[in-house]
């Protein structure tokens, strides 16, 4: 994993070296190097929806090591937050960051035997009215102390030269004792680096991930051993996993690129998933991200254009495409530290074929109309498992379980079946109607099922739409439950209360044998009633009931597993769909009758 990472910091040409670091900043101090002070400059969106500031490709950047190395107190060189540089808000810590603004002005003023310029800003920051003029305008522009600030002077930004680089070399590389503090055995001799297997001094640290949910602002570590237990050898901190500084500092560098740029966050979980390829694939190529809620892609184009890919592909008119590579990575916070939830790698062909899959089984019909419901973006799927007071949908490790099903074609784990069949059970018992995206999971989980276990001809018997011969008890008790509420719906009309959905759903769906019965004798009660005014349509009923019963058998299962109550939704709602879809059919039906 951590050696495609470092891959694709090498492709993408993002900067490696320790000691500097891209950085997103939303603003700047303009001035002159005169010592006049100008204004405040709002950098890259700030307007926009995600309101992000401009990426400086190569900034100082000091570990936390660094910064507290011999006790002392140090801020970031050029870019800062705006609590250090302006003295702006409530700081996050109110007895350090004077400290560290003073250190921001006094590396200024060091730096300035190679830009000289830098001295102006110095001045500008020790300028009191200056300052203060500063703060208002932060604050009229709704600053947060925590965003990152630069410098501009006379119209150019420091922090892009490369006049500053050689002098901030030397000045870390005097940090590096200091850093180091006293010396240990296993940081006196080299050892092998697992990513490049050269003989290296190892890092006692490693660089921060940003941008995590769940993780800590400053960032969390990957590799990092800050306990006794986590320890072997008598080795300390980094040293149990040896990484010379340089493959520490790639990994994070590309990492941090993809959470910036390719990751999509898991709606109301913290969860972000973070996909690329060994060669670069357009946006309009990409199944992971038809899969990952794209903005601009309709998921009903996403089947059809995972087919159209992969015949070119296997024709040879994309050869550009053939014998690529995927990468996904399922990665969360935990405080300081980060959470690897999941690692895929594969063909490119294999995971159009896996994306086909997917939208395939999770295909099913809509409850309103009959027609094919629009398939679930993965993002929208996991959140809409929620259920009773629950704020997210599955567990992180689960909804990367089955991220992966998604990614792999591999079956849908039994636990998101529990809890798809419970957010349906309460939908159906509160009165809503039921949700296509539970159902098609539902029929998925069912799908695969039965293809695991070789059996291929059930697999392809349970389609997106009813199957009136499906050979399942179970999914013919379900079509037997949708008829039996429809009948009591059109004999008694909607102001009934509760209805033999809220009272009798659950039941039914466990202990069929033990329901039924009661329910069959209120139908014919509730059928009595129609004939009274649509005497064909009490026929149309009775004939559907009798066939579904017909397939049941002579016996109503006494009780049901947790997958044959997953049919029993299946069935149920496939049928609800039938119903409500041939209205013009059932009102000629009802004509018939009354002539």
């Amino acid at each position: 994993m951590l050696h495609e990472i470092v891959n694709y910091a090498r492709r993408a040409g993002l900067c490696a070296e320790p000691g500097f670091s891209a950085k997103e900043v939303r603003w700047a101090i303009s001035l002159t190097s005169a010592g006049q002070y100008l204004g405040l400059l709002a950098l890259g969106d700030p307007a926009g929806r995600r309101k992000r500031g401009r990426m400086f490709p190569m900034c100082p950047d000091l570990m936390h090591g660094e910064l507290i190395a011999g006790g002392k107190t140090r801020s970031h060189f050029l870019v800062e937050r705006v609590e250090v540089v302006a003295g702006f808000g409530q700081p996050v810590n109110p007895g350090k960051t004077p400290a560290k603004r003073r250190f921001f002005i006094e590396l200024l003023k060091q730096a300035s035997e190679v830009m000289p310029e830098l001295s102006a800003a110095a001045a500008v920051l020790e300028d009191q009215e200056a300052m203060s003029r500063l703060r208002q305008k932060l604050a009229e522009a709704k600053a947060k102390p925590t965003d990152k600030i630069t410098l501009c002077i006379d119209g150019r930004f420091p922090v892009e030269s490369q006049d500053w680089h050689q002098w901030w070399r030397r000045y870390r590389a005097g940090l590096v004792p200091a850093r180091r503090g006293k010396k240990s055995k296993d940081r006196g001799g080299r050892m092998l680096c697992l990513l490049t297997g050269e003989a290296v001094l190892p890092a006692a640290t490693h660089p921060k991930i940003k941008g995590l949910p769940g993780a800590n602002p400053s960032g969390a570590t990957l590799v990092g051993f800050d306990k006794e237990a986590f320890r072997s050898f008598g080795l300390e901190q980094s040293a149990n996993a040896a990484m010379s500084e340089e493959a520490a500092k790639a990994y994070e560098a590309g990492l941090n690129d993809l959470i910036r740029s390719h990751a999509t966050r898991l709606r109301g979980l913290p969860v972000l998933i973070v996909h690329w390829y060994r060669s670069k694939v357009a946006s309009e190529d990409d199944p992971l991200a038809w899969l990952e809620d794209p903005p601009e892609v309709a998921e009903a184009d996403a089947q059809i254009r995972a087919r159209e890919l992969l015949t070119a592909i296997q024709t040879g008119r994309r050869p550009d495409l053939a014998g690529n590579t995927y990468y996904a990575l399922s990665l969360s916070g935990n405080g300081g530290r980060v959470m690897v939830r999941d690692w895929m790698e594969g063909a490119f062909e294999q995971l159009l074929e896996a994306v086909d899959s997917w939208f395939k089984d999770l295909a099913i019909v809509r409850p309103t109309d009959g027609g094919l419901a629009p398939l679930p973006r993965f993002s929208r799927l996991v959140s809409s498992l929620a259920v009773g007071d629950q704020q997210e949908g599955v567990a992180p490790p689960l909804a990367a379980k089955l991220y992966r099903a998604a990614v792999r074609a591999e079956p849908i784990p039994f636990a998101v079946l529990t809890q798809a069949l419970a957010r349906t059970r309460v939908d159906l018992v509160k009165g809503y109607v039921p949700d296509a995206a539970h159902a098609g999971l539902l029929r998925a989980y069912l799908v695969r099922q039965y293809r695991q276990k070789g059996e291929i001809s059930m697999a392809e018997a349970i389609q997106p739409e009813l199957n009136k011969e499906l050979g399942d008890p179970a999914y013919q008790c379900g079509r037997l439950m949708a008829v039996l509420a429809a009948v009591q719906q059109e004999a008694l009309g909607r102001d009934v209360g509760a209805d033999v959905l809220q009272r009798y759903y659950a039941a039914a769906s466990a202990t069929p044998a033990l329901v039924f019965g009661r329910l069959m004798r209120l139908a014919q009660f509730h059928l009595g009633k129609i004939k009274q005014d649509k005497p064909g349509l009490a026929w149309w009923y009775e004939d559907l009931v009798a066939g579904i019963a017909k397939r049941i058998g002579r016996e109503m299962p006494a009780t049901l597993t947790l997958e044959q109550q997953s049919m029993f939704a299946l069935g149920y709602y496939q049928q609800l769909a039938e119903l409500r879809a041939p209205r013009q059919q059932k009102q000629q039906i009802e004509e018939g009758g009354n002539q």
